[in-house]
């Protein structure tokens, strides 16, 4: 059997948020009966440099993610993700995709397919803390599983701030505005941070009762973005509880949090009533992607469109 190899201009024409959500729904599913490996880092011999390993299987998927980071980059992007697949009969490669663009995709669909389920279905405005490169993936994607009407964006920097609201307000045709943290978060339905934050970004007593919070920046030791305050008060989910545990915004805290997947599947409980507090914590895992490289392989190959 050849290989196929997808670049990364390919998997940049073929991904939607259509297929992005489909593939993460099909991951969490996948993540009780799949197995999902220690994340490995690297780094190469130049300063600043770093890359990720995140390997699993689940039924006929085998394969490797491999996400890096190259800040010094100028004419090409600084993050990168390169997903390999391998033949589960042989373990012979199959599938080489490039999908950095992808990446932007399966990340936001993650933290949509968490404000589907958990989110009140009248949610309306949507808070985002981060300016970055993900940050419009998330609003593209969580505006459409719930009724956002308006956007609050939370910067570091003014300018970076009424920069990516108008950003948004370009790509959606919706409403978008920079504002203060307090008032982000304290107006917020649906409350997304997208972040490298290593510190709280928000005082717990700004979250209203039936907020939902999806957090996506904690992905290694050190890193968090919510308040552990908030923790007392919420319903607790994540992708993975002993990764979250571990690298994720669970780290902060010695509560279990509840696997996604179990409740897309009915076996866990998600939100309880309309002033539930649900905080979701994505930090990733391989299922994700090898779900995602594999439906943008039945896309190239015409099985799907």
């Amino acid at each position: 059997m050849t290989p196929v190899f997808l670049s990364e201009s390919e998997s940049a024409a073929l991904v939607d948020d259509e297929l992005a959500l489909a593939a993460a729904r099909e991951a969490f599913l996948a993540a009780a009966t799949g197995s999902i490996f220690p994340v490995v880092i690297g780094h190469s011999s130049t300063p600043g440099t770093r890359f990720s390993l995140k390997s699993g299987a689940a039924g006929d998927l085998v394969g490797v993610k491999v996400g890096s980071f190259w800040p010094g980059n100028v004419d090409l992007p600084r993050h990168g993700s390169t997903i390999v697949l391998l033949d589960p009969a042989t373990g012979r490669l199959a599938a080489v995709v490039e999908a950095a663009a992808a990446n932007g995709y399966r990340t936001a669909a993650a933290d949509a397919l968490a404000v589907g389920t958990l989110a009140r279905a009248d949610s309306r405005t949507l808070t985002v803390v981060g300016t970055g490169h993900q940050a419009v993936h998330e609003v593209r994607a969580v505006s459409r599983v719930r009724p956002i009407e308006r956007v609050l964006v939370v910067g570091r920097r003014a300018e970076a701030a009424r920069s990516f609201a108008a950003e948004v307000t370009a790509v959606t045709g919706l409403a978008a505005e920079p504002v203060d943290v307090q008032a982000g978060v304290s107006a917020a339905d649906v409350l997304v941070t997208a972040t490298t934050s290593r510190e709280p970004l928000f005082d717990a007593s700004w979250v209203k009762p039936g907020t939902h919070v999806s957090a996506m920046g904690a992905d290694g030791p050190g890193k968090q973005e919510l308040p552990v305050e908030l923790y007392e008060r919420a319903s607790l989910f994540c992708d993975l509880p002993q990764q979250s545990s571990s690298i994720g915004e669970f780290q902060h805290t010695s509560v279990v949090p509840v696997a996604l997947g179990a409740v897309l599947a009915g076996e866990a409980a998600g939100r309880a009533s309309d002033d539930d507090v649900t905080v979701f914590d994505s930090s990733g895992f391989a299922l994700q992607d090898l779900t995602l490289a594999a439906a943008l392989l039945r896309r190239a190959s015409g099985e799907a469109r």
